[in-house]
């Protein structure tokens, strides 16, 4: 078999598909460099690892299901000048993970809560954590319908597989006694295991009203908040604003 016929399935057979698009190329540029065997394997190595790294994070992107993809460099902190952007910067380097520490994003609907989510959980992505996004009312149809299927084990390992869990518009639906209860065990059982990133429009002496319970909705804010960082976001909505500005135009 020729060499190049043999390499090229070697490396198939080793899965080192990067290193078999790129090798003939960088084996040129290593001729004409004049470079060392050392280096010519190294840029070898690196492309396959950056490859790698790559193909890891964008399977970490489609894992976490984010509805839509928003970046801290979009968010716009001008406009909530009550939002502490030293703070939120802060928490973007991801120490809160490695503490398994929760957040707390609290305000007035269309304030950036959804967004700003959305971008710490990019952002840990990147760092390679395992993140899950779920509105509060999908994850409760989740919950509700894997354990009428029997499934509800399988998916709460699933769950606790993540580094971080992203729950978000809790309420703006009260959840069903039965939903209720499922929600504390997601809450009871990520309890410094791992983090959480809520999102809500309630004061928390108003969640009882969305959990049915006040016993339930104070074992819960208990776990919750031990561990927490607890940022309130009030303000104009961004949405309203944006209607308004167009509207003006």
């Amino acid at each position: 078999m020729e060499k190049g016929m043999l390499l090229e399935a070697y490396l198939k057979r080793l899965r080192l598909p990067a290193i078999g698009r790129h090798y003939q190329e960088l084996a040129r540029q290593a001729a004409q460099g004049n470079l060392s065997y050392e280096a010519f394997l190294l840029a070898l190595v690196e492309i396959e690892a950056q490859q790698r790294e790559e193909n890891a994070h964008q399977k970490r992107l489609r894992m976490a299901r984010f509805p839509v993809l928003k970046s801290l460099d979009q968010f716009d902190f001008t406009a909530l000048p009550s939002l502490n952007k030293a703070r939120v910067l802060d928490l973007a380097q991801g120490s809160y993970l490695d503490k398994r520490e929760n957040l707390l994003l609290m305000g007035n609907s269309g304030t950036g809560k959804t967004h700003l989510a959305t971008a710490l959980g990019l952002l840990a992505c990147q760092q390679g954590r395992k993140v899950r996004f779920f509105t509060a009312a999908g994850l409760i149809n989740l919950l509700t319908e894997a354990q009428a299927g029997l499934r509800l084990s399988h998916l709460e390992r699933s769950l606790a597989q993540m580094d971080l869990l992203i729950i978000d518009e809790i309420g703006y639906v009260p959840f069903s006694e039965k939903g209720a209860q499922l929600f504390f065990q997601v809450v009871a059982q990520s309890y410094e295991r791992q983090s959480l990133i809520m999102t809500t429009n309630l004061d928390f002496s108003q969640w009882p009203q969305v959990f049915g319970s006040e016993q339930l909705t104070g074992a819960l804010l208990d776990r919750l908040t031990h561990h927490a960082h607890i940022l309130t976001m009030n303000g104009e909505s961004f949405r309203f604003r944006e209607s308004m500005n167009k509207k003006e135009g």
